[in-house]
Formats: C-alpha cells, sequence, structure tokens
C-alpha cells in the first residue's frame, strides 16, 4: 500500500520545517558541540530522523527503515569506494618510497606550506573535481598534504575549503545539468549565471586558504601568488562557463591555474617560507635530489589517476562502460510506494561496477604497482591496510547517507525548502542557504539540485525574479555547504588518520561555510533586484531543446574510441615510468 507525503504534519509551515529541523540541529550538536566521533554522531542522527519520520510525519517504519538502507548502499557504492580507493593509491606510494620523492619535488618549486596548498589544495583538488567529483579531491589532496608535512586538521580543512569554487561544475558538469533538466530553466543560462557568480569566489578562495594557515599578516605577505592562482582559475572559469558550457570550467580553469602559478613561482617567492610551528625553519627552496625519470615515475601514479578520472568523466565513456556492466535494482518494498506531489517516488539502487569514479581510480592503482616498483604481497598488504584503517570512515560515510534519504523520502527536505520558499521578496537571498542545507546533508551538488531545482524555479517566478537567478544561487550556495558536509568530513578524516575527530573539523571549516554562504547569497539578492543585467538572456523556448540535448544518450562507440585512447595513453606512461626506473635507486626505500 502507498503512503503519501505530508509536507505539513503540525498544519502549522513553521512548525513543521522546525520539527524537520531537528534532526539536523541534533546533528550540528553532535558534531559541533560535543564533539562525537563521527559514526556515533550520524548512528544516533538516524535514529533521531527514523523517530521524527515515523512519530511526526507518519511514515510507516517499513518505508522508513528501507530509505535508510538504500540511503546506506549509496553510501557504500559509489561513494565509500572512491575513498578507499584513493586512500590506497597514497598509501602505496608512501610504502614505496616514491612519496618522498614527490615530497622533494613540490620542495624544490616551493617549500612553503602556502604555496604548496595553493598548489594541491586548490589548483590539482580542482581538476579532480572537475574530473571525478564526489569526494575525489578531499580524499586524494588532503592525503597528499598530510603526507607533506602538513598539521592533519589543516590538512583536512584547507582540502574542504578548497573544495568549494569547482563543485558547481563538478564531474563534467553534472550539477548545472541536473540543475537545467529538474528546473527547466536552460542549462546553458544557468552555467552563465554561475560562472558569473563563482568567480568572485575562485579569486578569494586561494588567499582566504593562506589565511586560515597562517594568519592574516603571513597570509597577505603571498597574496601575488594567490591572485595568479585564484585570477587565473576564475578568469578561465568565467570565460569556459559562458562561452562552452558547464562540462569544462573546471578542467580548463585547474590546468590554466597550475601552469600560471609554477611559472609564476620561478620569478616571484616569498622572502621566507612559512612552515607550521612544529616544523624546522625553512632553508628555502630545497635542491632536487632527484633525477628527471625518478620525479616522473613518483608522480606518474597521480598522472595515471588525472588521465583515469578525466576519461571517467566523459559521458560517452560513461554510457559506454554502464552498457555493459551497470545493474539497477529496485528496492522491493520501497521503490514506487511513496507518493510526492502526486507521483511515485523511484527507489532503484545503481550499481554502476566499471564507471563509478572509485573504480577509475582502482585502475590507476592497479597500473601504478609495476610503475612504483611494488609486488602483489606489497600491494595487496597495503590494501588490506587501508581497509582496515578506514573501516569506521565507511560505516560515517554510509550512515550519513542513510540519513540524507529518510530526510528525503519522509518528507522532511520539502517541509524546509516550502519554509524558505515563504520568505517572499528575500527569496532570492534563502536561495543559497537551501542550496546549502542540501549539500550539508547530501554531500552532492548534483543531489540538492535534484531536490530543490524545481521548487527554486517555481517560487522565483511567483516573486517575479527571473528563476535562473534562483536556480543558480541553489548551485552556487550549495557549494558552500560542502565543505561541513559529514558526508565531505568523513572521506576527510579518513585521507589524513583523523577518523574520530569529524567533529574538531566541523568546526573548523561552519565559520568558513557561513561566511562564504552569505556571500553568495547577497551577491544572488543583488542579481535579482539590482545588477538585472548580469542575468544571460535566454529563451525559454530553447530550454527544453538545450536540456534535452544536455541528456542525450551518446553513440556507444564514440565512447569506445574515447576509452581506447586513454588505456593507450595509460598504457604509454606506464611502460615510460617503469623503464625510467629500472636501475635509478631511490634515496629512502628499496624497490619492494
Amino acid at each position: 500500500m502507498t503512503w503519501t507525503i505530508i509536507t505539513d504534519p503540525l498544519n502549522s509551515l513553521p512548525l513543521s520545517a522546525l520539527l524537520a529541523a531537528l534532526p539536523i540541529f541534533y546533528l550540528f550538536w553532535a558534531l559541533a558541540v560535543k564533539r562525537m566521533k563521527g559514526h556515533w554522531a550520524a548512528i544516533s542522527a538516524v535514529g533521531f530522523a527514523l523517530a521524527i519520520a515515523i512519530a511526526g510525519y507518519g511514515m510507516p517504519a517499513k518505508y522508513a527503515l528501507l530509505a535508510t538502507f538504500d540511503g546506506m548502499l549509496f553510501g557504500l557504492w559509489p561513494v565509500a569506494w572512491i575513498v578507499l580507493t584513493a586512500v590506497f593509491i597514497y598509501n602505496l606510494s608512501v610504502r614505496t618510497g616514491q612519496f618522498e620523492i614527490i615530497k622533494n619535488s613540490l620542495a624544490s618549486i616551493s617549500d612553503d606550506r602556502r604555496m604548496q596548498a595553493l598548489l594541491i589544495a586548490f589548483s590539482f583538488g580542482a581538476f579532480l573535481e572537475g574530473a571525478a567529483g564526489f569526494g575525489t579531491p578531499v580524499a586524494i589532496t588532503a592525503a597528499m598534504l598530510a603526507g607533506l608535512g602538513f598539521v592533519p586538521l589543516y590538512a583536512a580543512g584547507v582540502c574542504l575549503l578548497a573544495n568549494t569554487a569547482p563543485v558547481a561544475f563538478g564531474a563534467i558538469g553534472i550539477p548545472i545539468i541536473v540543475a537545467g533538466q529538474v528546473s527547466g530553466v536552460d542549462t546553458m543560462a544557468i552555467s552563465k549565471m554561475v560562472g558569473r557568480t563563482l568567480p568572485f569566489l575562485s579569486v578569494l578562495i586561494p588567499l582566504y586558504l593562506v589565511i586560515v594557515i597562517s594568519g592574516w599578516k603571513k597570509g597577505f605577505e603571498v597574496w601575488p601568488a594567490a591572485l595568479v592562482c585564484g585570477g587565473s582559475f576564475a578568469i578561465t572559469q568565467f570565460l569556459t562557463s559562458n562561452y562552452l558550457g558547464p562540462m569544462l570550467p573546471d578542467i580548463l580553469a585547474s590546468i590554466v591555474s597550475i601552469t600560471c602559478t609554477v611559472f609564476f613561482l620561478r620569478i616571484w617567492h616569498p622572502k621566507q617560507s612559512w612552515r607550521f610551528e612544529h616544523e624546522p625553519a625553512s632553508v628555502g627552496r630545497e635542491k632536487l635530489l632527484y633525477s628527471g625519470g625518478q620525479v616522473f615515475r613518483a608522480w606518474a601514479p597521480f598522472l595515471l589517476l588525472s588521465i583515469f578520472v578525466a576519461a571517467w568523466g566523459i559521458k560517452s565513456v560513461k554510457e559506454f562502460l554502464d552498457h555493459y556492466t551497470l545493474f539497477k535494482l529496485a528496492i522491493p518494498g520501497l521503490h514506487n510506494m511513496i507518493v510526492r506531489d502526486g507521483k511515485p517516488m523511484p527507489a532503484i539502487y545503481i550499481f554502476n561496477l566499471m564507471s563509478a569514479a572509485g573504480t577509475a581510480i582502482l585502475l590507476a592503482g592497479i597500473f601504478s604497482i609495476p610503475v612504483m616498483g611494488a609486488s602483489l604481497q606489497t600491494a595487496a598488504q597495503v590494501a588490506a591496510s587501508t581497509v582496515k584503517t578506514l573501516r569506521w570512515a565507511v560505516v560515517t560515510i554510509s550512515t550519513v547517507l542513510g540519513f540524507a534519504y529518510i530526510w528525503n523520502f519522509s518528507g522532511m527536505a520539502i517541509s524546509l525548502s516550502l519554509a524558505f520558499a515563504a520568505t517572499g521578496k528575500l527569496f532570492p537571498f534563502f536561495a543559497a542557504f537551501l542550496g546549502w542545507l542540501g549539500v550539508f546533508m547530501t554531500g552532492s551538488d548534483t543531489s540538492t539540485n535534484a531536490l530543490f531545482g524545481k521548487l527554486q524555479a517555481v517560487t522565483a517566478a511567483k516573486i517575479g525574479v527571473d528563476p535562473v537567478v534562483t536556480v543558480a544561487a541553489n548551485t552556487a550556495g550549495g557549494v558552500c555547504g560542502k565543505m561541513i558536509s559529514p558526508q565531505s568530513i568523513a572521506v576527510a578524516t579518513a585521507s589524513t588518520n583523523l577518523i574520530g575527530r569529524e567533529g574538531d573539523i566541523f568546526r573548523f571549516t561552519l565559520k568558513h561555510s557561513l561566511i562564504l554562504t552569505t556571500i553568495i547569497a547577497v551577491m544572488a539578492y543583488m542579481q535579482a533586484y539590482v545588477f538585472k543585467w548580469i542575468i544571460p538572456v535566454y529563451s525559454t523556448a530553447t530550454a527544453a531543446a538545450g536540456n534535452a540535448a544536455a541528456a542525450a544518450q551518446p553513440d556507444l562507440s564514440i565512447g569506445g574510441t574515447y576509452l581506447a585512447v586513454a588505456l593507450v595513453i595509460v598504457l604509454a606512461i606506464t611502460f615510460l615510468a617503469r623503464a625510467v626506473g629500472r636501475g635509478e635507486e631511490t634515496a629512502t626505500a628499496p624497490t619492494h
């Protein structure tokens, strides 16, 4: 028997919204005040949400439990799968001694921790976000910074902060594409609007990062490098989002940012390098202690990872892989049994064996085994150790997604969104916070657009505001919620060996998340009523056609061709890296 969602169970929208917000307030309290370990905070939050869904919203217990189970499955695959495979590559690099070469090669460019944060957390992280998304950039970059010698809390926090501006165009533009499909607003118009909002954040974030790391005085010492890093990214992000579309801004902007920053550091460097208090004083840029071949070999696994995740991000490649290895499971007893707005809600678990980003990372890890000179036995030991270390992080990620699903299926998400919509002329301001809330709960800008995209567009039309403003605000505001999402925090703690200290990272990022979201909210309000000229001109008649084109199924032969080319490149790099590594001794560890 079906159950229809009740969005106002207390017959008072403000009270119903407050009831829906109680599990969120509890999770905030558990992490920020009580500082519970992530898995206990998530488990207890799920129990609280289940109680409110069943007792407060009248949701049948069977459906509530099945919705939680559905979310937990999604947490295990594909989200936790990304974390496990990403940390495996990093751990194998450490085990074989290759990461010591990476550390020296970076220190030869700059041993200043501020510069390393710009290059790895912001620029390289943006590339990984654009190619794969879904936790990949934080998992990789946080592990790298911790390995370089960053205080683990700062390594995790800085990477979460950096993973803001790129998120809207992550995973080859999926959040923007989904926003267009759900809201009915032209996808290209949303891309342009977001591309006229986030570049302001992109310029700010690099300087923001170094100030967070080193304080105001030391942060402003390196404003030229921060400006080059963020400015080159922002300009490229604006141009690509406005003239090419939502698929390439992160990829191209990150490449431009890395190139410009590295070249700039060749001609300019801080007078005094900054390091953490626990580290010995800097003696300037380190001398490169290894040959070009050794450096190439050490970086080759991360180059392979970049190629794999970039290839996997191409829609035609994904479709090619899914054609043969995609499995869909309708959750028995839940699928189409809950009705929202007169339509049954699907509950289909998708197991994308080959097209998952984690699988791309695993393949990069497999190809990296001979490159690093590791034996299969060593690789197996590292894999087993990685799984053992991350077991509680996996529990946290899975449980948090269960929490998000029960929040959505019970109607609590709709109650809160309707309360935001009731703010009238102030709605463009609160539209950003609605997106922020959605990403906090789900850990995904794509998911928050799917949840609230239509409501954003309809509400905007009712109050006489161009819907593209509020839909873009949903997306842009959502990126600022990524850094406090329990899912993202669990990924960061897993990568920096801070499992159990999720509350500390939440406290570290919460203030910055609210500040940046407020900036986006003010911008959205000004765009809606003051700077209307910034809104892109688009035709509603072309919106459906444009969104249909974005959703069109590509030719599988194209995906197969792209995949073949990527594999040829991977094989070439693998053999070359292995060849230059033969006969060359590493300074820190023998070949295993």
